[in-house]
C-alpha cells in the first residue's frame, strides 16, 4: 500500500527532472503552494516509513523501502532550500553555484543529489587529492617501465605517432576495439548475449565537445572537431561509453527485474562510477596492449581526479578562476585549453564530475575484497553487483551486505 501510495503521489508531483545545467534545475523550481504540497507529501510518506518492519519485508519490498527512504530524505533538503529561494534572483551560469544566496548549501545538496546523499563537500576535497596521489603513482610506474627519462617520456607522449588526424581512423579504430574486447567480455560480464549491439560515430553537436565522447541512446559518438585525436583514448573511451560501459549497463536494466519505483529514478554515481569502473579492467578485456594505451587511461584519470577537487574548490569554498588554473596546472602540465573548459563545465555543472571517481571507487573496494576470496569469479561477481540496476550507492552497498 505505502509503495503505491508513494508512488501514484510522487507522480502526481510533477516534481522536474534533475538536469546538469544548475542554472535549469533552480529555474524549473514551482510555485511556493506547490513546493509546500511537496513538504507535506514527503513527510507523510517519512512517517509512514518510520513505522516499517524492514524484517518483514521481502525483498524487491526492502528495495523500495530504501529507495523511498533515500528519496524522502533527498527531497525534503531540496524543499528546505527552495522555500528560501528567491525568485528574483538572477542566475548566470558563467559564474559558479557559490555565487548566489546560500549556495554552497545547494551545492551541498547537489552534490548529495549527483553522487549520493551521504556525501560532504570537506570529505570529497579530500578523496580527490587522495586520488590525485594514486594516480600520480600509476603513470610514474608507466613512466618508468618505459625506459626514458621523465622529460624524454613526456616529449614522446606528443609524437604524431600517436595520433588520428583523419576521421575514419579514429572510426575504425573503434570498431577494432568492439571486435576485440567481444571476444572476451561474455566471460567477464552476464547478459552479453542479451545485449543489442552498439553503435558508433562521430559526434556533431559542438556543445558537448568538452567531452572526449558521450552515449545516447545505442549509439555513442566520438568528438573529432579541429584537433588531431589521442590515440591513447581509444581503449578506455570504448570501454566506458560502449560494452561493457554506458550502452551494456543502461541496456542491463531492461534486462533484470526492476520495481516501479526504481523506474522513478536514475543514479548518476551508480551509471557514471560503473562507466569509470570498467576501464580499469582494460588488461582483462584484451586491451590495453602497450604501457602506452594503458597509460591513456591515467592520464585521463587523472584529470578525473583533478576535477573531483576542483569541483569542490571552486563550488563550495569560491575559488577564484585564477586559483583554479592554478590548482590545475600544478597537477596537469600543457593542457591549459583543457582546464579552462572544465572549469566553465564544473560552473554550469556543479557536483556531475565527481560521480565517476566516486562510483568507480566504490566498485573497485567491493572488487578487491571479492578477489580474496578463493573462488572469486568476475561473472558471479558483476552478476551481483548490476542485479538491481543503477540504485544509490548507499543504498547499493545496504543491499549487497
Amino acid at each position: 500500500m505505502l509503495r503505491k501510495q508513494f508512488l501514484e503521489g510522487y507522480t502526481a508531483l510533477d516534481i522536474p527532472n534533475l538536469q546538469v545545467n544548475y542554472v535549469q534545475n533552480l529555474m524549473a523550481i514551482k510555485s511556493v503552494e506547490d513546493v509546500n504540497n511537496q513538504e507535506v507529501f514527503f513527510k507523510a510518506i517519512k512517517e509512514q516509513l518510520a513505522r516499517v518492519n524492514t524484517l518483514n519485508l521481502e525483498e524487491y519490498e526492502r528495495l523500495d523501502y530504501y529507495i523511498m527512504t533515500y528519496e524522502v530524505e533527498l527531497n525534503l533538503e531540496r524543499i528546505a532550500l527552495e522555500k528560501q529561494w528567491n525568485y528574483d534572483t538572477q542566475l548566470d551560469d558563467s559564474k559558479s553555484i557559490y555565487a548566489i544566496e546560500k549556495g554552497k548549501n545547494w551545492y551541498a545538496y547537489l552534490l548529495k543529489r549527483w553522487v549520493n546523499a551521504q556525501v560532504k563537500p570537506d570529505d570529497i576535497f579530500q578523496f580527490g587529492l587522495e586520488e590525485i596521489k594514486k594516480v600520480k603513482a600509476e603513470m610514474k610506474k608507466i613512466q618508468i617501465q618505459s625506459k626514458l627519462s621523465e622529460e624524454t617520456f613526456k616529449r614522446h607522449l606528443n609524437d604524431s605517432s600517436f595520433f588520428y588526424y583523419n576521421v575514419n581512423d579514429v572510426e575504425q579504430a573503434f570498431n577494432d576495439i568492439k571486435i576485440e574486447v567481444a571476444k572476451i567480455s561474455a566471460h567477464i560480464f552476464p547478459y552479453i548475449k542479451d545485449i543489442s549491439d552498439v553503435e558508433i560515430a562521430q559526434g556533431s553537436n559542438p556543445s558537448l565537445a568538452q567531452v572526449p565522447a558521450h552515449y545516447n541512446n545505442g549509439t555513442f559518438y566520438f568528438n573529432y572537431f579541429d584537433k588531431p585525436f589521442n590515440k591513447r583514448q581509444i581503449d578506455w573511451i570504448y570501454i566506458h561509453e560502449g560494452i561493457p560501459g554506458h550502452h551494456y549497463q543502461i541496456m542491463i536494466n531492461n534486462i533484470i527485474k526492476r520495481t516501479e519505483i526504481q523506474n522513478l529514478f536514475w543514479y548518476s554515481g551508480f551509471v557514471e562510477g560503473w562507466g569509470a569502473y570498467v576501464e580499469y579492467l582494460g588488461k582483462d578485456l584484451g586491451v590495453y596492449k602497450t604501457i602506452y594505451d594503458e597509460y591513456g587511461k591515467w592520464e585521463w584519470d587523472l584529470i578525473r581526479s583533478v576535477r573531483v577537487a576542483l569541483d569542490v574548490g571552486i563550488n563550495y569554498y569560491g575559488w577564484s578562476d585564477d586559483k583554479a588554473i592554478s590548482f590545475w596546472k600544478t597537477h596537469i602540465a600543457n593542457l591549459d585549453d583543457i582546464g579552462w573548459r572544465e572549469i566553465a563545465r564544473m560552473k554550469r555543472w556543479p557536483a556531475q564530475v565527481v560521480t565517476y571517481k566516486y562510483g568507480s571507487d566504490i566498485f573497485l573496494q567491493l572488487l578487491d575484497e571479492e578477489k580474496k576470496h578463493d573462488k572469486f569469479e568476475f561473472l558471479a561477481f558483476h552478476k551481483k553487483l548490476l542485479q538491481y540496476g543503477d540504485i544509490p550507492m548507499s543504498v547499493f552497498k545496504q543491499v549487497l551486505k
